[in-house]
């Protein structure tokens, strides 16, 4: 997939546009509510509410409404400017139903956060700053200018100033909280998904690359014999054919290898074969494949690969999964965008445990941001000149998110760290100064049993699509 279409597929997983359908949804309910309360706060507890008025602001949600329900379709999608205009609306008509009942002496004055809370979680935050600006000012101004609440003998329904105060900090300081703390948990998730839906594509993409290589080489397997066949008997006609008759047996030989390999292409061709030798490698042959796109970009390149004290000098064939290439692979073009000059690749195993380490001789990592590294969309480790060489390049965003996520799909626990890498290969030690890092497997969840190295080899099988 293009990187384009990896862009729009990102984007459309954004939020920021609701469904008309919900917000006259959530406005009738609204409708409801507010008759529902002037009609028991009228005829059931006898309180002198201006009926008409409040009819009239009523109403007008209720037009406002049909209108949109009969001029759009239900599927709808407003944008930002018409989602903030609704909600502007609903702000206004609560304000002004709060004008007519009481002010703050309205127990049900705090639904003015609602349209706050939704703003919150839709809108940008300029325009949540604004509507909740507003609604700030409307508190400030039902608080002290409205229609008190009269009983039906005349008296007065009002809390103590000092209620009314706090009541006006409180809903002033729950404003403010909420539309922060809507606002963030919401941008959050949608960092989420959007990073968990670029993580898929990579994958996809991986396992488009593999599927492909799987291809190459059954091609390559099953065409070798026959192809070799051909040329012997070829070469056998071309010295014999013209006086030796007894070759015809070889000629129609050739015609049978021929009709074998137009069927193999056309196989091939349909579907593809996906060669099961490709599904394991030795752990070296892993971390060389994912490395090799980045071992000629100027910085040196250093793998080692040597067992643990206690392991097995048997280097352990793993399974060869898109995941775990996707995954080291960006691991890997992260250390060397940010190293100085060398990137180390270092491997160990033993029964237990397989440990790759990648390290490079960079700045590290920000001390501030180590706890935060593998979250989507975190930045803060990019050098000067980064955006003027790699357009569109995340930092320590995006990439490290989604190698972390593949690699724990593996089994794997990753972590990052600064300080000195010691390794010992060929029995010499040496100091690495910079950003570690460190993949860890059970050897149960990659490695291929003994039994699978057998199963390894053996007819390809078509892919599936």
């Amino acid at each position: 997939m293009s990187q384009p279409d990896e862009e729009l597929a990102i984007a459309a997983s954004a939020g920021g546009i609701v469904r008309l359908r919900t917000l006259i949804l959530l406005r009738w309910l609204a409708i409801a509510g507010q008759t529902g309360t002037v009609a028991v706060a009228s005829y059931v507890f006898g309180l002198q509410i201006n009926i008409g008025l409040c009819a009239l602001a009523i109403g007008a949600s209720v037009i406002s409404n049909l209108v949109a329900s009969f001029i759009y379709p239900q599927n709808t999608r407003l944008p930002e400017r018409e989602i903030m205009l609704t909600l502007l609306f609903d702000l206004s008509q609560l304000a002004l139903l709060l004008y007519l009942t009481g002010g703050l002496n309205n127990p049900f004055s705090v639904l003015i956060l609602a349209p706050v809370t939704v703003s919150a979680m839709t809108l940008r935050p300029r325009s949540t700053f604004f509507l909740c600006a507003l609604a700030i000012a409307f508190v400030t101004l039902v608080a002290l200018f409205h229609a008190p609440l009269r009983t039906a003998n005349g008296s007065i329904l009002q809390m103590p100033q000092l209620f009314v105060y706090g009541f006006w900090v409180a809903l002033l300081i729950g404003t403010v909280f909420l539309a922060i703390y809507a606002g963030r948990v919401t941008r959050e998730m949608q960092s989420m998904a959007q990073a968990l839906n670029a993580t898929q594509l990579a994958l996809l993409r991986e396992q488009k690359l593999t599927d492909l290589g799987g291809v190459v080489a059954a091609a390559a397997h099953e065409l070798g014999t026959p192809l070799a066949t051909i040329k012997l008997t070829s070469a056998e006609l071309m010295e014999d054919l013209s006086d030796r008759p007894e070759l015809r047996d070889d000629a129609a030989l050739i015609r049978e290898q021929a009709d074998r390999c137009r069927d193999i292409l056309r196989s091939m061709g349909r579907a593809g074969k996906d060669d099961l030798h490709l599904r394991t490698a030795p752990l070296g042959s892993v971390i060389v494949d994912a490395a090799h796109p980045h071992t000629e970009r100027g910085k040196e390149v250093s793998l080692d690969f040597y067992p643990a004290p206690n392991g097995r000098a048997v280097m352990p064939n793993i399974q060869r999964k898109p995941e775990i290439l996707h995954g080291l692979r960006n691991l890997i073009q992260n250390a060397v965008d940010f190293a100085h000059s060398e990137v180390w690749i270092n491997a160990q195993w033993d029964d237990e445990r397989i440990w790759v380490s990648v390290a490079d001789d960079g700045p590290g990592y920000p001390t501030d941001l180590l706890g935060r590294i593998g979250d989507p969309f975190l930045k803060g480790r990019r050098p000067e000149g980064t955006i003027a060489r790699r357009p569109g390049y995340d930092g320590m965003g995006l990439g490290l998110f989604i190698a972390k996520t593949l690699l724990e799909r593996t089994g794997a626990e990753v972590s990052f760290a600064n300080g000195n890498l010691k390794s010992t290969a060929s029995g010499r030690t040496s100091d690495r100064r910079g950003a570690i890092a460190e993949i860890s497997w059970p050897v149960a969840s990659i490695r291929v049993s003994e039994t699978g190295k057998s199963q390894a080899l053996g007819e390809n099988q078509p892919i599936e699509i």
